[in-house]
């Protein structure tokens, strides 16, 4: 997806999120508050799985600014 978000954008990064933030949808497998966040770069990519606790609100809330803060590592990473 981070990939795609690059190409479609024409742009050196791409971000993508997806998950389960609730409160239904979860499984034993992929419980509410399981969230994957997609870097796509110049040279590399990043792909990291998150398990947030609280409502639909804090999961969203976490997985945004965990992924801005990915964002800001992958930049300084990367030069």
């Amino acid at each position: 997806m981070a990939h795609g978000v690059k190409t479609k954008l024409v742009s050196d990064i791409g971000i993508a999120i997806t998950g389960i933030a609730g409160p239904t949808g979860g499984s034993k497998i992929k419980p509410v508050g399981t969230v994957f966040i997609a870097i796509s770069g110049k040279t590399k990519k990043e792909c990291k799985r998150f398990l947030f606790k609280g409502n639909r609100k804090t999961i969203k809330l976490s997985a945004s600014n965990k992924a801005l803060n990915m964002l800001k590592e992958f930049l300084l990473a990367e030069g």
